[in-house]
């Protein structure tokens, strides 16, 4: 049972559902949010209208509920327009935000060392011929930022098959796709046999590539074992452990530069923990490698950001963060570049090590998501 409440102006309206508190809109809105086929396209849901073709003078004389239907009378326009309730109450602004600087949303699970035994991992074949696998296994990927595939081909070019199950390749100055394994005068570290820290890619990219696909073909040497921190865990407990540092890190810019290839300058400059104005927790770039000099930190708050970079580094390398797991020939992982950090451990020269990665886009893996009715954000909300 819905009841609604009409402001007397017009210009606001109550909508109550069943003994739960009331929800507010504004006239405004719900006639920009109007799905009748003259404002919204049927087949694809787009708007037919500017915000400009709306009186800026809009109210409602009128509303009225039947079931779970709002049927509302908006003036100057003399316009009726039906709602569906249910969408309504989804997409209520009219709530209590949680506004501590940090926050992520509730499809957002972050986790630390303890999670090495829940490791998002499905069978490569079986997400291919599954849609409800594929659907599952996205989900993982999406609520904590990484999840592995097996048993898929040791095959030259398998990771491109990996991409085209959510999304496409984004190409870069190192290509399609990049190989990692020792070489001879290395133009990155990433092809020699040192451990690497726990880091973002390309931070020096705007925008950064937002996914990474590491794939296996093969593994013979011994150490290089694959590591993962979550980027929002660690801000999270730097957060925790002082709000001065964690404040400093996403009010001031860092500067990442590349310019390991001849013809490539590749520069950015976006804070280490970056915040929505609303304070939602949105990315974190790491790369002690790519990291230029700092330069627009006051000369009064340098101390205390180098005092909290130092800090978010030591907590990104503690053991109680990471998750540790070693990749066999035809098996994957996909890593939200945006959020998790990846590593991996030093290798010997003796036997063989090598894996290809490339570049995709998160939007690829949140699209194909929502496509096969993966959980939304308005519905966690």
């Amino acid at each position: 049972m819905y009841e609604v409440t009409l402001d007397p102006s017009g210009r606001t309206l109550a909508l109550s559902p069943g003994g739960n508190a009331a929800r507010r809109f504004h006239a405004v809105w719900l006639r920009d949010n109007a799905w009748d086929p003259e404002t919204r396209a049927p087949g694809n849901g787009q708007r037919l209208i500017a915000l400009r073709d709306i009186p800026a003078e809009t109210t409602i004389t009128s509303a009225q509920v039947s079931g779970q239907v709002l049927r509302l009378t908006f003036v100057p326009e003399h316009k009726v327009i039906e709602y569906d309730i249910p969408w309504l109450i989804a997409h209520a602004y009219d709530r209590v935000a949680p506004r501590v600087a940090g926050w992520t949303a509730p499809e957002i699970e972050t986790w630390d060392s303890g999670f090495v035994n829940r490791v998002p991992a499905s069978d490569f074949g079986v997400v291919r011929s599954d849609s409800a696998a594929l659907r599952d296994w996205l989900d993982q990927v999406a609520r904590y930022g990484f999840g592995k595939l097996v048993s898929g081909p040791a095959k030259d070019g398998a990771l491109f098959e990996v991409v085209e199950l959510f999304g496409y390749v984004r190409e870069t100055n190192y290509g399609r796709h990049f190989e990692v394994r020792t070489e001879v005068n290395p133009t990155n570290l990433a092809y020699t046999g040192l451990g690497l820290q726990a880091h973002t890619d390309n931070p020096y990219r705007d925008p950064v590539p937002t996914v990474q696909v590491l794939y296996c073909l093969e593994s013979s040497a011994a150490g290089g074992e694959n590591m993962v921190v979550d980027g929002y865990r660690a801000a999270e407990r730097l957060r925790e452990e002082s709000p001065e540092w964690f404040d400093v890190l996403t009010r001031h810019c860092a500067r990442f530069e590349y310019a390991g290839s001849d013809g490539v300058v590749l520069r950015s400059r976006r804070p280490m923990i970056e915040l929505a104005p609303d304070g939602e927790l949105v990315a974190v770039r790491f790369n002690n490698r790519s990291t230029a000099a700092i330069t627009d930190v006051p000369f009064d708050a340098m101390e205390t950001y180098y005092a909290a970079y130092r800090r978010f580094g030591e907590i990104i390398d503690d053991p109680a963060m990471e998750v540790t797991f070693r990749l066999n020939p035809g098996e994957c992982f996909v890593v939200d570049n945006t959020r998790v950090l990846h590593a991996r451990k030093a290798y010997s020269g003796m036997g063989t090590r090598w894996l290809q990665g490339c570049y995709a886009d998160k939007d690829g893996i949140l699209s194909k998501l929502a496509a096969l009715g993966g959980g939304s954000r308005e519905a966690a909300e």
